[in-house]
């Protein structure tokens, strides 16, 4: 993947040894165009949710009913079906790493978050804002990222990283993102929550893989392939279906909206460039680490409010914002990330 971005129609390669400054132009103005293509396409899908959902073409019983399909029984098969197919232990010796790294950017998103709310005393709504600052659309987003601007070859290995990460980062916001939110002052905390379908499905493939059971019947394999293949168009539609929920009848935390949208969206991909710009990662892992940088709050976090029925306003409107601002944010910093590897 190291110097290589493959669009559906177009390669583009990179000979580093031989770039002058008109040609390190041109390729950050490509990948600008090529990621800002990838950002269309989930807006367009995710515009479709919010469209029907608006027009109560799809009701909020009917949009939750979605939400479980895709959460309890798509998205497992997904990563099921993905992990069958595409990972091996031999293959991913450091598979370990990818669950320690949700816990890293999680750290360094609570510290980003504890920082704003020190030196501006005008934040709202402080575990909110922290909880918003911390936790990112993780799987979702991530997954129609790559699908969009990677080869199949190249996305399905990002599938298996993003899968990996989520193992982690799924245990640490049904946890301690429960804590930050104070969901535990309305219900007592649920174990079980822990394991989420996600979750199990990741574990279940790699029993599967580790007693060798890699021949599933056909009969069997491929409607859950098919049913899992459904999972990035259903997860942007319910993206967008909730976004059209947020409400807005009550006064937009415009101070505290902004240094969200600085702390998320800025701050911390840029630290991440910094980072990678440095540790010289391979190209794929860097990928990820910038991803998870660069996407928006969690719309879990709402999830996790609705299920502890607590009223989060600024949680709601925080979602909604970084979702939009995001737009423009994530183009430049995957181009960004993708010119420094150039440069390298």
């Amino acid at each position: 993947m190291r110097g290589l971005i493959r669009r559906r129609s177009a390669t583009i390669y990179v000979h580093k040894r031989s770039i002058n400054c008109p040609l390190i132009e041109n390729m950050f103005l490509e990948y600008f165009k090529i990621t800002s293509l990838a950002i269309m396409q989930i807006f367009l899908l995710g515009s479709l949710g919010f469209y029907l959902r608006k027009k109560d073409i799809i009701s909020s019983v009917g949009l939750d009913g979605i939400s479980r399909f895709t959460i309890e029984i798509a998205l497992p098969a997904f990563i099921f079906c993905q992990l069958i197919k595409n990972f091996d232990f031999s293959l991913y010796q450091n598979w370990w790493l990818f669950p320690i790294l949700s816990f890293v950017i999680t750290i360094i998103g609570i510290l980003v978050g504890f920082i704003f709310i020190k030196l501006q005393r005008r934040i709202e709504e402080k575990r909110e804002f922290l909880s918003l600052v911390t936790f990112q659309n993780s799987g979702y987003l991530p997954l129609a990222l790559v699908a969009g601007f990677l080869s199949t070859q190249e996305a399905n290995q990002m599938f298996i990283y993003i899968f990996l990460f989520l193992f982690g980062f799924n245990l640490i916001i049904w946890s301690l993102g429960m804590y930050m939110l104070g969901a535990h002052r309305v219900k007592k905390f649920e174990l079980g929550s822990l394991f989420s379908p996600p979750v199990l499905a990741t574990l279940v493939a790699f029993l599967f893989i580790v007693l060798g059971i890699r021949i599933i019947p056909n009969v069997i394999f491929k409607p859950m392939e098919m049913v899992g293949n459904c999972m990035l168009p259903l997860a942007l539609l319910i993206v967008g279906g909730g976004l059209a929920e947020i409400r807005f009848d009550y006064q937009l935390r415009k101070t505290t909206l902004i240094n969200l949208i600085l702390a998320k969206l800025i701050i911390l991909p840029s630290l991440a460039l910094m980072v990678l710009y440095f540790l010289k990662l391979p190209t794929a892992l860097g990928l990820l680490i910038i991803i998870e940088a660069a996407v928006p709050s969690a719309t879990t976090l709402s999830i996790i409010e609705r299920h502890y029925q607590k009223e989060g306003i600024l949680v709601n409107q925080g979602i909604f914002i970084t979702h939009l601002a995001s737009l423009v944010t994530i183009p430049i910093f995957l181009s960004l990330y993708f010119w420094l590897t150039m440069l390298k």
